[in-house]
């Protein structure tokens, strides 16, 4: 038996798992990772605790274990736009990372809008101009950390996202590298050509040498040092979290869809070899690729997904653990009339509201807090129908038939009293898959395909197993009146 290891780098914490060859979970760990607020809107990481949790998480499935010689090649997936700076002699960050949520970058995307750079950026990159992406926070670092514009003139710096960091520690500096699916969400790269651009590069003033080599997402990348795992491993797989997750779904061909229910809400759509701009308020990016051939996938983002949950919890007290949420929302038939926006930060996807905040609306004498929790946890699957539906609206406009299923995974899709709920909405089956954890499962599908344990992602298909089918129960006019009334309630977040 062949053991595959992933890593799996993500805001909150750095995990890692042993998958077999069969995609079933033979082990895994997890530390949790500190997060840094600096100033309002502002959020970061130590890179080198980044490192350290992520080692001590692969070590302790690496060593002592009977299976652990066996691990033939090792994948990563990351969460994406989070950016690096640091010293190639020394290898240190000359600063902490920027995460992906991080604002501080607004100012300069304020200027291109200003410049009228909308249009070259999205033809160039799928992106919308937004501090989310990885460039300007390069702009911001090169600016503002003393002396790193000239070091980076003289070619002393180096920039990654997580996954290149990860690399360039794993191999002892030897290799600066990352996949098109991270390097397509920097507003650097031109998902065209798959290499970086260099009028977006000279537009905010980075030098060319501070970017990494672009290869497929399934390639060999490099070496892991013996001595950090125990034995020699070959990096063969590399995505960012999103793209990793639609290839663990198995989602290879034009029209297939997943939704993952984390903190917030990440949907996306493969559409195959054609890049395909949204006019419904999503974003163009590049899929995790096996081969150098371009792919696509049509992308919408909701901010505040299984993160109502917590509010639930610790802002109202309404729940003492998430796990309580359900039986909470079962306890009555409907929300009875009760709709939430939670737009605690605004709202994404296809709305793009950044004005907006978080909405009660329907409430009665007679309005309990299991009405709240029911209309908090439905909240969800109103959000991420409103993407699925102006994903649908995409694929027709461009000739394409509208998605037919949804595969989803992440931690809320456990709640059956959701993803039911979510069908009925979309009035479509939503698929649960018997492995949930897609996003580390398709970074070890990638360094299987790169290493021959697989041979084609047909096989990878014929692995991908349900584990339970949600069918629609609404008629599609009740489906409609209740979007209607969600649509309408998210008019009502934005004061005029």
């Amino acid at each position: 038996m062949t053991y595959l290891l992933a890593l799996d780098q993500g805001t909150s914490s750095s995990r890692s798992i042993v998958f077999d060859e069969q995609g079933h979970i033979v082990a895994q760990a997890q530390q949790e990772l500190p997060q840094i607020y600096p100033k309002p809107g502002w959020v970061e990481h130590d890179p080198m605790e980044i490192w350290r949790t992520q080692l001590a998480t692969a070590r302790g499935l690496s060593q002592g274990r009977p299976e652990s010689q066996c691990h033939s090649r090792l994948g990563i997936t990351n969460q994406r736009e989070t950016t690096v700076v640091w010293n190639r002699a020394t290898g240190q960050p000359i600063h902490h990372a920027i995460v992906w949520q991080d604002r501080r970058a607004e100012a300069t995307c304020a200027q291109l809008r200003e410049q009228g750079k909308e249009a070259l950026i999205q033809s160039k990159t799928g992106l919308l101009i937004d501090a989310y992406f990885s460039g300007t926070k390069l702009k911001w670092l090169l600016d503002n950390v003393p002396g790193a514009r000239a070091q980076a003139e003289r070619g002393e710096l180096a920039f990654g996202t997580i996954d290149s960091w990860l690399m360039w520690q794993l191999t002892g500096g030897a290799l600066h590298a990352t996949d098109v699916s991270n390097a397509s969400r920097t507003m650097l790269f031109n998902v065209h050509s798959n290499q970086w651009d260099a009028e977006l590069l000279d537009l905010l003033g980075i030098p060319t040498s501070l970017m990494p080599k672009v290869l497929p997402s399934s390639a060999h990348y490099g070496e892991v040092r013996p001595e950090l795992l125990g034995h020699a491993m070959a990096i063969g797989g590399v995505a960012g979290d999103q793209q990793s997750a639609l290839f663990g779904q198995a989602c290879f061909k034009e029209g297939m869809a997943k939704n993952t229910y984390g903190t917030g809400c990440f949907m996306l759509m493969h559409t195959g070899r054609q890049f395909q701009t949204s006019h419904n308020g999503l974003l163009t990016t590049s899929a995790a690729q096996a081969t150098a051939q371009t792919e696509f996938a049509i992308e919408g983002s909701v901010f505040v997904g299984g993160a109502v949950v917590q509010w639930l919890r610790d802002g109202l007290h309404a729940i003492k653990g998430s796990g309580e949420v359900q039986a909470l929302a079962q306890s009555v038939p409907d929300s009875g009339g009760v709709m939430m926006v939670p737009a605690f930060t605004g709202l994404g996807a296809p709305y793009w509201k950044p004005d907006a905040r978080g909405t009660i609306t329907g409430l009665t004498r007679g309005t309990t807090v299991a009405h709240i929790a029911r209309a908090a946890l439905e909240s969800i699957a109103y959000q991420s129908a409103a993407l699925l539906l102006a994903m649908s609206r995409d694929a027709v406009s461009a000739g394409a038939a509208p998605v037919s299923e949804l595969r989803v995974d992440g931690g809320a899709c456990v709640n059956d009293l959701l993803m039911q709920f979510q069908a009925d909405l979309l009035g479509i089956p939503v698929v649960r898959p018997a492995v949930i954890e897609t996003t580390a499962l398709g970074a070890a599908y990638l360094a299987g395909l790169s290493s021959g344990v697989y041979a084609s992602t047909q096989e990878l298909s014929s692995l991908w197993r349900a584990e339970r089918k949600f069918l629609p129960t609404l008629g599609a006019d009740r489906a409609a009146a209740l979007m209607s009334q969600w649509e309408h309630a998210v008019r009502q977040t934005v004061l005029e």
